[in-house]
């Protein structure tokens, strides 16, 4: 009489490669994320040892020393930007947005911008400073 034998195998998940390859993404993106900065290069007014230096999970707009608009590198209107922020509210009602004015704009940009803000009925607007 013959015996077959059936070799039982290992169906369940190997769990050791998992981890090692999600520690080393986790340590790719530890690393990386400080590097990545967005928005434009501006000379932030500065304020005292406090200030509000921004949220990683806000939207960044900024005002240039010209009065230009941008959501993020993106040069646009003012009203354009209002209107890309509500669109992003729909997707995160609890939305929070930084306004970064250079030192040489005018007050009158960053309060117009903040203000429209306000009316299309965001609550948690602030604004971006450089600490002493």
């Amino acid at each position: 009489m013959s015996r077959i034998r059936r070799r039982q195998s290992d169906v369940g998940i190997q769990l050791t490669p998992m981890i090692d390859v999600m520690t080393v993404l986790l340590a790719v993106f530890m690393v990386t994320t400080p590097m990545m900065t967005t928005g434009i290069d501006l000379e932030l007014p500065r304020a005292g040892a406090s200030a509000m230096t921004g949220n990683d999970h806000a939207i960044q707009i900024s005002v240039d020393a010209n009065g230009n608009y941008y959501l993020s590198e993106m040069k646009l209107t003012r009203d354009d930007v209002v209107k890309r922020a509500v669109a992003m509210r729909g997707e995160n009602p609890n939305l929070t947005i930084m306004i970064s004015g250079d030192t040489h704009t005018d007050y009158g940009a960053v309060m117009s911008m903040m203000g429209r803000l306000k009316d299309a009925g965001f609550q948690k607007v602030g604004l971006r400073t450089q600490p002493e």
